[in-house]
This record gives structure tokens, C-alpha cells and sequence, in this order.
């Protein structure tokens, strides 16, 4: 169905017509697409797409154009054949982990049409007799395979799209490091084709070679000793590097409550440490972001470090000091201030804040503790003190052992 119609073909009234159509093909070519779809593209002028897409399609008339590098350069591209028959070639479904969805960003969506086609998920999920609705479907094509990690948690099933023959391997190592290693998986490539493949096995025992073009299915079994890393913010201080300047388990739990992590958002982690905050952040919201400023090569090391085993490779750390390291940055959804506070950055931290951006701060020194006193009284927000103590050996007895207090002020920006 064309955006700029009324559904039955016509353009709507005071709509603009569609001029570009991102038609999502499959490895049955055009046998596999409508006949409307098929005539979109066989009288195309303009065809934009890769080798693999030419060959599937097997038209010949229409100027080729290869993908340009960088993405970009892809976008002003297309622009610039505005008034012509365009046809943008992609696998699968052009909105599901696709080139469609960042060309539809850009350009208007009323001046697209889309074609799907099944993608690589439903036909893997067909295969495996997955209902769509309880796996967790993600995409290491063209990014860091570590971000998987994340998703290893008991009984869950993936659907990974992945970045190339050696990446099965790699996931089958993440997952047997774990205690998942009788995780079965399953590589498919070239689905609804005549050169479809399957290729099975136990993640431990993973020794497949398997076409670079595949996607895989995991079901993810643990062992009785597996790691649990659920995505509830809350992970063990244990399973961080850390020199023990860090916001522990129970407060970071406290802490990413108030910061209410969401879909896509940003968040700010000023003084970000060893990461933890910023980590768990990105682990509790899909698609979400997170930049840490941090003045300390050693710390900034560790954060990093973290973030690569823990499932967060998309974590941005910046070597700076606030507030001088905020300017130019993208505007956040959060904001957390876990060291260095000041009204300096308080202020500027409110000024970049998102209309129902989140502020917290927390406190252990009885200085800072006075300044988050007069910023309530100022600003408003909530004020609390995190006591958190924890059983210990006395004797041969056990008795708690009290960790520092935390004082912690969080707002929501209106």
C-alpha cells in the first residue's frame, strides 16, 4: 500500500504522489513479489541496490546504481533522482531492521511506497515452529556482535541477524563462556531459495562452517551453574571491573528507576566510573543510548571493558570534565550526576534536559549532601537517603554490616 494513497491506489487528496518505491525481494526473486510489484520494478528507471539484489531481480533496462559509502551519501543519492521511476532494492521487509526504515526517517514517508516481502525473521521462525511473538529478534549485521550478550537468559529464544560466517562461532563461545553451552542453534542462509541451507548444533560443540549470509536461531538452555544477568537493572557489583568507587547493586537499582530508561532513549552518566549506571541503562531499553563522561583514562578503560562483556558495546565514553564536556552534545532524555556534582552542572544538565527528561543525583559526602539539600529546596523534585546494610560474619555469628549512606535527588523536567 503506497503512504501517499487512500489504500485503493489513488493518491489521497492534498497528499503529495510517491516517486520512490523500496521493494524488499527474497531469494526467489521476482517469482516471489505481486504482480504490481513486480511491474514497479521492471519499468523502474532508477534501480539502487547491491550485487546480490541485481541478481535476484534479474531486470535489465534501468540505470544501476551500487550502494554508496558512506549511508549518507546513499540518502542525497536518492534525492536527487526526485521526478524519476526510483526503486530501492533491500531484503526481506524494508521497515525490519533495514535500510527502508533509515531512508523513511529522512525522506518523507508520504513520498514512499513500500513492498515487504517476509523477512529473514518469519521465515526462520516458520523453520524452527517459533511463534514471532515470543522470541527476541535482533540484528549484529554491520555491528558489534557483543551486543547478544545482553539477550543470554534462561528458555529466551533469539533470532540474531548476523555479520558473517565466523559470527555462529562467536556467539556459540559467548553463550558456552556463560554456562548455555547446550544451547542448540540453528544457521539458516539463503531461505525461500533453491541454495537454502540449515546447519545444526549444540553451542559447546559449535564447529559448522556456514555461508556468510545466514541467520541464526538460539534457544538459549542454561546449566545449573549458568550466569544469570537479567536485563532489571540490579547485576551483581562482581560482574563489573571496578577500584570500588561505584554505584552499588541495590542503589543503581534505585537510581535507574528514577532515570527511567525507555525505547531509545539518551542518557547522560556524568562521572560515569567503571559505567555501571550507564551499562544497565543500555541493557534495560532496546535501542537505547548512553554517553559517559568521564575525566579518568583508567576508569574510562574499565567502563569500557565492562560494557564489552556485559552486552552494551554501543556505549560512548568521552574523555572530559563537566560541564565544559557537555557542550555540542545530543540533547538527553536522563541525566546522572554520580560524581563531581556541582551547580554548574546541575544547570547545564537541566538546560540540555528533553521536556520529561529525568535528573538523578546521588550523594555520599556530607558537602554534597548540602548542595543536593539547597537544589531541593530551589528546584523541587524528591529527596531520599539509600541505606543499605548487609549480612556478615561476627564471630561465628552473623550481624549487618551498613554500607555508606546515599543521598539521592531526582526531578522530572516539566
Amino acid at each position: 500500500m503506497a503512504n501517499g494513497t487512500d489504500g485503493s491506489g489513488s493518491v489521497a487528496p492534498g497528499r503529495p504522489a510517491p516517486w520512490l518505491h523500496i521493494v524488499g525481494i527474497g531469494e526467489d526473486g521476482m517469482d516471489g513479489l505481486s504482480p504490481l510489484t513486480r511491474e514497479v520494478v521492471a519499468s523502474a528507471e532508477v534501480i539502487i541496490g547491491g550485487d546480490r539484489h541485481y541478481s535476484l531481480a534479474g531486470v535489465a533496462g534501468a540505470e544501476r546504481v551500487p550502494w554508496p559509502k558512506p549511508f549518507d551519501a546513499m540518502i542525497d543519492r536518492i534525492r536527487s533522482y526526485k521526478g524519476r521511476r526510483v526503486v530501492v532494492l533491500v531484503t526481506g521487509d524494508p521497515l525490519w531492521y533495514s535500510a527502508g526504515a533509515r531512508i523513511g526517517r529522512t525522506i518523507d514517508p508520504v513520498e514512499i511506497t513500500y513492498h515487504p516481502n517476509l523477512s529473514a525473521f518469519q521465515l526462520a521462525a516458520v523453520r524452527m515452529g517459533w511463534s514471532m511473538a515470543d522470541v527476541e529478534t535482533l540484528t549484529v549485521h554491520g555491528r558489534p556482535v557483543e551486543q547478544m550478550i545482553a539477550f543470554i537468559q534462561p528458555g529466551l529464544r533469539l533470532l540474531v541477524l548476523t555479520t558473517g560466517s565466523e559470527t555462529p562461532s562467536r556467539i556459540a563461545e559467548f553463550l558456552t563462556d556463560r554456562g548455555y553451552g547446550q544451547s542448540p542453534m540453528t544457521v539458516f542462509s539463503s531461505m525461500g531459495g533453491p541454495r537454502e541451507e540449515r546447519f545444526d548444533g549444540l553451542a559447546s560443540e559449535w564447529d559448522r562452517a556456514v555461508p556468510s549470509f545466514n541467520t541464526l536461531a538460539v534457544e538459549c538452555v542454561a546449566a545449573p551453574d549458568a550466569a544469570l544477568q537479567p536485563r532489571v537493572p540490579g547485576l551483581s557489583d562482581d560482574l563489573f571491573i571496578h577500584d570500588g568507587t561505584m554505584t552499588k547493586r541495590e542503589v543503581r537499582a534505585v537510581t535507574l528507576a528514577r532515570l527511567m530508561p525507555m525505547r531509545g532513549a539518551l542518557l547522560w552518566d556524568i562521572g560515569c566510573g567503571c559505567g555501571s549506571v550507564a551499562i544497565e541503562w543500555l541493557r534495560a531499553t532496546r535501542h537505547g543510548q548512553a554517553v559517559g563522561i568521564e575525566p579518568r583514562r583508567d576508569r574510562r578503560v574499565m567502563a569500557a571493558q565492562n560494557a564489552l562483556a556485559l552486552g552494551t558495546p554501543g556505549l560512548e565514553l568521552i574523555d572530559g570534565q563537566a560541564p565544559e564536556a557537555l557542550a555540542g552534545l545530543e540533547r538527553p532524555d536522563a541525566v546522572f550526576i554520580g560524581g563531581g556534582l556541582s551547580s554548574e552542572i546541575v544547570e547545564a544538565s537541566l538546560e540540555a534536559l528533553r521536556p520529561l527528561g529525568r535528573l538523578a543525583c546521588n550523594a555520599v559526602t556530607l558537602e554534597t549532601e548540602g548542595e543536593l539539600l539547597r537544589l531541593q529546596r530551589d528546584l523541587g523534585g524528591e529527596l531520599v537517603r539509600l541505606q543499605v546494610s548487609r549480612a556478615a560474619p561476627v564471630g561465628t555469628r552473623l550481624g549487618w554490616h551498613p554500607q555508606m549512606a546515599v543521598t539521592q535527588w531526582s526531578l522530572v523536567k516539566r
